[in-house]
């Protein structure tokens, strides 16, 4: 199993989708080539939430380091934002039957970053302070950097590519957040430290 990696019919969760992913860069002669080409190797399944996590590529800096090959960006814990100045592309899949009693799936929670959240498949309900929008295949979702959740309230599977791009809250923006909002953003996995709201 990849790391981290739970067996999903041993969580009672269907297997997933793991994604094929295929990286470019260059041979000794400056070739463009395929260096690799296969399942995302950091790939597994939240039983406590019902979803998949499929971590797909992440950059270090701004503008993004070109190599000609680089070891995987992606090995490691599943950490929820980009490194700072960098991005990532995840998958995830959220999984049927799993919304607690507040209606939530996800716990609630926050990164200092934009990022666009593709619905491939399914429908999927955004969960704001003050509303909730339901999201089907083709939508996208701008996601800048506020307090949010998911829930998949529907019997078939909803997937996701999510694009995160470190981001930085402006001073103006600040003077009407919440005086610890830094001390409060998810930066770890989806429980770890900035996980609000944990389902009963």
């Amino acid at each position: 199993m990849s790391t981290g990696e739970v067996d999903a019919a041993a969580a009672g969760l269907p297997e997933g989708t793991v994604p094929r992913r295929v990286v470019t860069g260059h041979d000794a002669n400056g070739v463009s080539v395929v260096v690799s080409d296969g399942i995302v190797p950091v790939h597994r399944v939240m039983p406590e939430d019902g979803a998949g996590f499929y971590e797909v590529w992440q950059t270090s800096g701004m503008p993004a380091p070109i190599v000609a090959d680089e070891g995987d960006p992606t090995i490691g814990s599943i950490r929820v934002p980009p490194p700072v100045n960098g991005t990532k592309i995840r998958v995830n899949e959220f999984f049927p039957g799993h919304v607690g009693p507040e209606g939530r799936q996800s716990p609630v929670h926050r990164t200092e970053s934009v990022d666009y959240g593709i619905v491939l498949e399914g429908e999927i309900v955004l969960i704001l302070d003050d509303s909730e929008t339901t999201l089907r295949a083709g939508d996208i979702c701008v996601q800048r950097g506020t307090d949010h959740a998911w829930a998949n309230r529907t019997d078939r599977v909803c997937r996701m590519a999510f694009i995160l791009i470190d981001g930085h809250f402006e001073d103006e923006l600040l003077t009407v957040l919440p005086g610890d909002v830094r001390d409060q953003l998810m930066t770890a996995g989806p429980h770890g430290p900035g996980a609000r709201g944990e389902k009963n």
